[in-house]
């Protein structure tokens, strides 16, 4: 019995990756209020149990008592405190393993979703990992193998919540610790990550040793290490760069693959004005600016992209404003520029200040100058505005030309109208052959117009125009009337026909 008592604490202990000792002393607790439940009145219990070999000793009011001698409801409460006291021991330690695992890749199984959020199952316990934390556009199934990264560790009351992350930074430098062992060494160290996650991520690895190439390491042998790596992150594209200690260096390393001409650096703004040639401008913004904006993350400097043609005309609008400055040369004007400010707005925000600092310049002096370039700065901005806003008026104007000749296109194209049409008329009977078809329909008026002595249905019995019935005499004698003759009666006898309808429509209604 107790060497089997021992296997169980030991079994519990290993299961549940707690202390031994600490499933001792809850054993031991929960046997002291087992007795206590069984003796109310009694306050001098107490329990001990050997942990070598499994000896229990439970003493009241100083008489030793066999613990077999507990009813039901005793061994009951002993067994509800032992469980509440072990799953306690566990939670605490589910704590502190993963408060050590902060920030390292874990691998578990998905569950289930609640409200968006995914149910992962890490064997011991389960995490979530949040909307917020999923990379965009991946979609996980149930039952499913994933890594995510360790984000934080909270004790709620009652549990632990244990949060994981697969958009953060630090995903990124985990998984390169898996699969480059030369970062896991140490060898090789990631400076700095910059990550738009399921889009882009620009890395900046430096290499300890000068054997070692940093990229090339990263990379791995025809991509293979590189590439375990975006499949694992569902063909995110990942930029590997140099690091540099040079801001100039390291600002055109982060803008690769495009080629950058020149840089200018200005510490006072922490600006970047970076100089590419037309064709690789497209190149250098990136798909909706990203390029860039992943460069500025990761070199912690703001960078402008120009094109020659724009860096040179801030340059001369720069270089216009100083010189009419009175008792600014060449010299102070090279060295304005030698300082990063590449045109007037750069040295409106930058202020007097750090010209009086770094050139030696009297207040007076630089008051002038901000004075001067501020004052460019907005007339340059009415000009652009005043163009932008001609160019505006000028579209709008073509278009409205544009709009206007469709029509007329339209109207010389189609066929010249008739005199009838010209009048906006209806072409009366007059202007229709008087043939059989027209005298059949002026004979006989359709049902809407029969005369109040006519019984109804008289029109269904007309003929049709294309029975091919020989006229009757009536007929005859009316052909040989002249055709106008024809079309006034037709006229008077036909209230439809004076209104526009020609004789064949009308006919057509009689059918």
């Amino acid at each position: 019995m107790n060497q089997e008592l021992l296997r169980i604490v030991d079994g519990i202990a290993r299961d549940k990756n707690i202390d031994a000792e600490t499933v001792f002393e809850d054993l031991e607790a929960a046997m002291l209020s087992a007795i206590r439940k069984a003796n109310p009145t009694v306050e001098d219990i107490s329990v001990h149990m050997d942990r070598q070999t499994g000896e229990i000793t439970a003493l009241v009011a100083g008489q030793q008592m066999a613990i077999r001698q507990l009813g039901r409801i005793a061994a009951q409460t002993a067994k509800q405190v032992m469980i509440q006291r072990i799953r306690e021991a566990e939670r605490d330690s589910i704590y502190e393993e993963y408060l050590q695992r902060k920030g390292e890749i874990v691998t578990g199984k998905t569950v289930r979703w609640e409200g968006g959020s995914l149910i992962v199952d890490l064997g011991r316990t389960e995490a979530c990992l949040p909307r917020s934390e999923q990379i965009p556009g991946e979609s996980h199934g149930t039952d499913e193998r994933i890594r995510a990264m360790v984000l934080d560790v909270r004790e709620d009351p009652g549990t632990v919540r244990i949060i994981l992350s697969r958009t953060h930074p630090d995903f990124i430098r985990a998984m390169f610790e898996l699969e480059v062992p030369e970062v896991a060494e140490k060898i090789i160290e990631i400076k700095v990550l910059a990550r738009e996650a399921g889009y882009r991520t620009k890395a900046a690895v430096n290499s300890l040793d000068s054997k070692v190439d940093a990229v090339g390491a990263c990379v791995g042998i025809r991509g293979s290490r590189i590439k375990s790596i975006v499949e694992e992150l569902g063909g995110e594209k990942i930029d590997i760069v140099r690091w540099n200690d040079s801001s100039k260096i390291l600002i055109g390393n982060s803008l690769k693959p495009a080629e950058v001409a020149e840089i200018a650096l200005c510490f006072e703004l922490g600006r970047a004005t970076v100089v590419v040639t037309d064709d690789q401008l497209s190149l250098a913004i990136g798909k909706r600016g990203q390029n860039v904006r992943l460069a500025a993350r990761l070199t912690n400097w703001d960078i402008d992209i120009l094109t020659p043609t724009e860096f040179n005309a801030g340059l001369d609008n720069l270089e216009k404003a100083l010189r009419e400055v009175e008792g600014v040369d060449s010299t102070i004007v090279d060295q304005i520029i030698a300082m990063g400010m590449v045109n007037v707005l750069d040295v409106e925000e930058v202020g007097c200040e750090p010209l009086i600092k770094e050139l030696q310049m009297s207040a007076e002096l630089a008051g002038k100058i901000g004075e001067h370039c501020a004052e460019a700065a907005r007339r340059i901005a009415e000009e652009q505005a005043k163009a932008k806003a001609d160019a505006e008026a000028a579209a709008a104007s073509a278009a409205a030309e544009a709009r206007a000749e469709k029509p007329a296109a339209a109207e010389a194209e189609s066929p010249e109208p008739t005199a009838a049409s010209e009048t906006g008329e209806e072409p009366t009977a007059q202007d229709e052959p008087a043939g059989p078809e027209a005298e059949a329909g002026a004979q006989e008026p359709i049902a809407s117009d029969e005369a109040p002595g006519e019984q109804p249905g008289t029109a269904d019995k007309t003929p049709k125009a294309d029975q091919t019935e020989q006229p009757t005499e009536q007929d005859q004698t009316e052909d040989t009337e002249p055709p106008d003759a024809a079309g006034a009666d037709e006229q008077a006898d036909s209230p439809d026909q004076a209104q526009g309808e020609s004789p064949q429509e009308r006919n057509g209604e009689q059918t």
